[in-house]
This record gives structure tokens, sequence and C-alpha cells, in this order.
């Protein structure tokens, strides 16, 4: 068949033109999205009297077979097609014949287009929400075995203060609430309806675009055609907010990578999670958060691709904008598939509680509640810093730790130490005090669980 814009033209375009400017091999993941707004769209056209009845009839039961070939894998598309709209088109034809020509009164490819990524990015962006949320649970649950279990915290990857472990990993789940709540606030922008905007000057047809949003679940419509087909905005905040989770994910990942490490030994991951070596027999390696945690460079690339693409843009449509959707895919894709990902992997984590209790045995993370016991004391902050390091240069010096040394070795140091510091310096104790809003002791993190509690379903 000739090309639907074929018209102007007396040359059949170059072999190579038509293959490389064909968007067919990635857009046809729109079908539904393409077919859910012809649906709206000519119904539209009946209600406004641009179409009669009957045509509309036909056409939006031509538009439900079409629908159904491309479910059954039936619908076969084609380059010298271009895309799906016209791939949808044609098939549309030769369902109903000439009849089917009329669906694209009122409207552009541009418009077209801009309406499905819009529905796209909303049915995935509130499958994502669901996602993140069933991530959130995973790591409440776990949080909730582990209020008491005791490991060491770290900053600069070195040893600084003893935390519980569900608080360490409720600093996770709050991540996944304010990407969740990015998500859901990039609603806003997605849920806007551009059809009807034609190629970017509206239409002299009397079309209701009002209609049309409420058909297709949109809230707002947009107020200037050439903005209807030419923003892209509402693609790159989802994927800032999905460069952001992402993020998070592969913080969370390394975590892991570095906890079952021979070295650290904290975890242990379920075998459905891990490999093993083609060479080395005894490797368990932890490939699926290393994975996560590589996938977050697709999709930061896939960001800074498309503000590359924009960046220069004229209003209103340009073809370079044919490169918006395959980033788009593939975040969605890869967002996606590392949260259905995380949630099990956390769920059926291991806990070595007797490791991390060991390792917070043998160091000097305690070190912090003996300036705070001298500073009790009426001492300054300053002098009982200088105090403590002196304190812990002795005990590398001796190979020892804070609590194998002696009161009359803490006196030595300072008068003001007392028999009570041994108490004080017990790793239960120093999580204990920090009872402050925020803080790791238990009963804060009892705290934080239940506040956790009320953002999860």
């Amino acid at each position: 068949m000739s090309k639907l814009w074929g018209g102007r033209f007396t040359k059949a375009t170059n072999e190579l033109v038509e293959k490389e400017t064909a968007s067919i091999g990635f857009d046809y993941k729109l079908a539904e999205e393409d077919i859910q707004g012809s649906i709206a769209h000519v119904r539209m056209l009946a209600k406004s009297g641009i179409i009669d009845a009957e045509e509309a009839d036909t056409i939006e039961s031509g538009l439900h077979k079409v629908y159904d070939k491309f479910i059954q894998g039936k619908l076969a598309f084609s380059d010298a097609n271009e895309d799906i709209h016209m791939n949808i088109e044609h098939a549309l034809i030769e369902e109903i014949g000439p009849v089917g020509g009329k669906l694209h009164t009122g409207r552009s490819r541009n418009d077209q287009v801009a309406t499905d990524m819009h529905l796209y990015l909303k049915k995935h962006t509130e499958s994502l929400i669901v996602l993140m949320n069933d991530v959130q649970t995973a790591i409440y649950e776990l949080a909730k075995q582990h209020t008491d279990t005791i490991l060491p915290g770290y900053t600069h990857l070195q040893r600084a203060q003893p935390v519980s472990f569900a608080h360490h990993m409720l600093a996770y789940f709050w991540m996944f609430q304010r990407d969740k709540e990015r998500l859901q606030d990039s609603l806003k922008r997605i849920s806007w309806s551009p059809l009807g905007a034609g190629a970017l000057a509206g239409t002299t047809f009397p079309i209701d675009r009002e209609f049309t949003a409420e058909e297709l679940g949109f809230n707002f419509v947009y107020p200037n055609s050439m903005d209807a087909v030419s923003d892209r905005d509402f693609i790159l905040e989802f994927m800032s907010a999905a460069s952001i989770s992402m993020t998070h994910i592969s913080r969370l990942s390394e975590e892991m990578v570095i906890w079952m490490s021979q070295e650290f030994q904290f975890i242990e991951l379920d075998d459905s999670f891990c490999t093993g070596s083609s060479i080395m027999p005894q490797k368990k390696n932890p490939d699926v958060p290393e994975l996560l945690r590589a996938r977050t460079g697709r999709v930061n690339g896939n960001l800074v691709g498309l503000l590359t693409v924009l960046k220069g843009l004229p209003l209103a449509y340009n073809k370079d904008m044919q490169e918006d959707k395959e980033g788009m895919f593939d975040t969605v894709h890869t967002l996606t598939t590392s949260l259905q990902f995380l949630a099990p992997m956390i769920a059926s984590m291991k806990v070595n509680t007797a490791r991390m209790k060991e390792a917070v045995d043998t160091d000097f993370s305690n070190a912090t509640d003996i300036a705070d016991y001298l500073v009790e004391k009426d001492i300054p902050f300053r002098d009982a810093h200088e105090v403590i390091g002196k304190i812990v240069l002795h005990c590398i010096q001796h190979d020892q730790f804070l609590l194998d040394l002696t009161l009359a070795d803490y006196q030595d140091f300072h008068p003001a130490f007392e028999a009570d510091i041994f108490e004080k310096l017990k790793p239960a104790s120093v999580l204990a005090a920090r009872k402050s809003t925020g803080g790791t002791a238990p009963d804060a993190v009892i705290r934080q669980l239940n506040q956790a509690k009320t953002f999860i379903d």
C-alpha cells in the first residue's frame, strides 16, 4: 500500500532511509495505547458530529478486532508503514475498508504519539508504585525481626558507631518512600492529555478535547497545542525519578555485595539469587545485586540521552523526538525488573547476627560514648575527645579493645572515670542510649517501624 502521506511525493523512499527512520521496531510496544487512544478519538468524532454514528461504530468495532489480533500475535507490522500509528491504521483499513481512513480526522501523528506515551507511562508508573511498595514491605518485615540486632555502622567505610540492623535497613525504606512519592507526584504531569492538539496548531474541526481526556482517564488538557506535541517533560521527570530510585537500589545492592563477602559475612543471599563459578567450585557469587548495581548506568544514560536530544529543539515537533521512546521503554523495563528482583531477595536474605555481634565487640565504635561519659561529668567535649584519642591509641599499641582495659587503666588517662564506664561501653548500652527521634535505640526503631507501617499497604 502507498504511504498515508505519499500524495506529495514523486519518488519512493530510499531503502536505507525507510529502514532507519521507521520506529515500528520499538514503538509496537505502544499498540495497546494507540488503539485505546483511537477508540476515545472516534467516540469523540461521533459525539461532535464530525462523523456519523454508524461509521464510528464500524471503526470502533474494527479497532477491537485489530487489538484482538495484536493480543493473539497475529498482527503483522511493517517498516514500510513506519510506525505503530500507521501500522494500526493500515490494519484497520484492511479490516473494515476505506471508512477506516476517517479515524485520523482532527488529529496528527504528533498528538497521537504524545497521547500514547502519556498513557503508557501512566500505566507503568502506577505499576511501579505497587512494586516499590512491595520492596518497602520486604524491608519492613525484615527490620521488625532485627530491632535488637547490632552491627557496626560506617562512615567512609570505616567503623563509626554501633547501629541496629533494623535501623540500617529502614534507611532504605525511607529512600524508597521518597522514590514512591516522586512517582506518585509525576502522575500529575503524566495525566495531561495532548490528544486533539493536531500537528502543532490545533484543528478546524469542532472536537471535544475534554471528552477524550475523560475517556482516557487524564485529569488535565494541555492548554497550548504546541506545548502538547513538543513536551517531553513528563518523560524526563519519570526518568529522573527512575534514576534516583536506581541509585538507591544500587547503594543497597553494593552493601549486599560487601556484606556477603568472606571479609564481612554479615548476610547470605538465597541461592536462587546467586550463581557459581565455572572453575572455582567453592564460589557463591552475588550476581543479582551486581547486575542491579550496574543497571543504574543504563537508566542514568537514558535520562542524559533524552536531555541531550531535547536541549536544542525548536518548537514544535521534530523527528529527533523519535529517539525518546527506546530509552523510556528501557527505563520502565529496567526499574520494573530491578524492583521485582529486590523484594524477594530482601525477604529471603539470611542475617548473620552472631557475626555482626562479633564485629562490634572487636572495634572502637563505642569510643564516642566515652567522650559523652566525660562530658556528662562536666568535662569539655574537646578535652574529652583528646583523652579518648589517647586511650584508643594505647589500645591499638597494646592489641586491646576498650572493654579490655581495667578501671585503673582508664583512671591513668583521667580521674573522672568510675566503674560504671564498662556498662556504658557495652554495645547494647551504646545502642540503647540513642533514643532521640530518628535514633538507633531499639525503642526509637520501634517507633520508626510504627511510622513506616503507615506508608505501606
